[in-house]
């Protein structure tokens, strides 16, 4: 009979990693990964129920609430509330943190940033969307926990991790020694290890870009698409697009096949249009993990520090050698 382990005794087993958590971020990662088995059973039964369609309300960027975008919103929050160990939720969804007030969060330590559901234009459809989510030690030592407790640079996040609803379900994630990936059996309800030590191709042959915005790309990008597009035997080009739409999706693919996700600033959105707090620091991270790169065209995304809650930001993010032949357009044009 073929061993498993669970997601919960993983985290256990590697808990000696954080001697200064004393148990607080297991339990929270634990929290999330409740959460996750709550979201996938109502994203597989979508279709069934009324928990398809418009919310009839937009979030704080202007984009409108799916149904189940506000359910995976308040069940996430729902989670880290009863945990204890979150004391500030920071949500695509709201346009302020969520402060988390109560008796069993009053000495709570970690911040996290969190994409409730990510891709959910693509609901409707039955096509993969995804939960990112990020997490931070709180820096402030007396009161109540503040926005400064979340504007941190990515690089100093202590876990980060997505979730993928597809034809399986999975959770990826990352405490800084490496990438592990984890499938939920629903036999038993469990994530179990399924992907131990996920390590993203060096290269690869497939580019992830949205090309219907192709005329609004700065130079370096396009010149960058033709070369993907151009024939050369050498380095097994043409290669292949490949854009689902939901970043989840599309960088889960590219991790375990190999291929870069393109989300470059465009002359409707100058400043990118992927939000740095809780997608791009946590994919980020997760890719350099995994052995990959993650840029914004200026310098590492992980570097950036963050200014506002909904911060944008370009994003180029994948194989390594991938985002470094980018980075040569890049060079070659400024």
């Amino acid at each position: 009979m073929r061993s498993f382990l669970t997601l919960g005794q993983f985290i256990i087993e590697n808990q000696k990693d954080f001697p200064y958590a004393k148990g607080e971020l297991s339990r929270l990662l634990r929290d999330i990964g409740i959460a996750a088995k709550l979201v996938n059973r109502e994203v597989n039964k979508a279709g069934l129920v009324d928990i398809l369609g418009s919310a009839d309300a937009t979030n704080v960027q202007g984009e409108e609430q799916k149904k189940l975008d506000v359910y995976a919103d308040e069940q996430f929050i729902q989670a880290l509330r009863s945990g204890g160990e979150c004391c500030i939720v920071a949500s695509e969804e709201h346009e302020d943190i969520v402060c988390i007030d109560s008796h069993i969060s009053s000495t709570a330590k970690y911040v996290v940033c969190i994409d409730p559901l990510d891709g959910s234009s693509n609901i409707d459809v039955n096509v993969s969307v995804g939960t990112i989510f990020s997490i931070y030690r709180r820096i402030s030592v007396d009161g109540k926990a503040t926005l400064d407790d979340v504007l941190q640079q990515g690089d100093r996040q202590v876990a980060a991790g997505y979730v993928i609803y597809g034809s399986s379900t999975m959770l990826v994630y990352t405490t800084g020694k490496g990438v592990n990936g984890f499938t939920l059996d629903p036999s038993i309800g469990e994530f179990c290890l399924s992907h131990p030590n996920m390590k993203i191709p060096e290269s690869g042959q497939i580019y992830s870009i949205n090309e219907g915005n192709y005329i609004k790309f700065p130079q370096a990008v396009k010149n960058y698409i033709k070369y993907c597009q151009e024939e050369d035997s050498a380095s097994n080009r043409p290669y292949t697009s490949r854009y689902i739409g939901s970043m989840v999706a599309d960088i889960h693919r590219n991790m375990l096949l190999g291929g870069i996700f393109l989300y470059p600033s465009t002359s409707s959105y100058s400043k990118g249009k992927l939000r740095l707090m809780y997608e791009c620091n946590p994919i980020a991270w997760i890719i350099e993990q995994a052995g990959g790169k993650a840029i914004s065209g200026e310098g590492r995304i992980l570097d950036i520090k963050p200014e506002t809650l909904h911060q944008r930001t370009p994003a180029f993010l994948g194989s390594k050698a991938m985002v470094e032949k980018l980075e040569e357009f890049i060079a070659a044009t400024n």
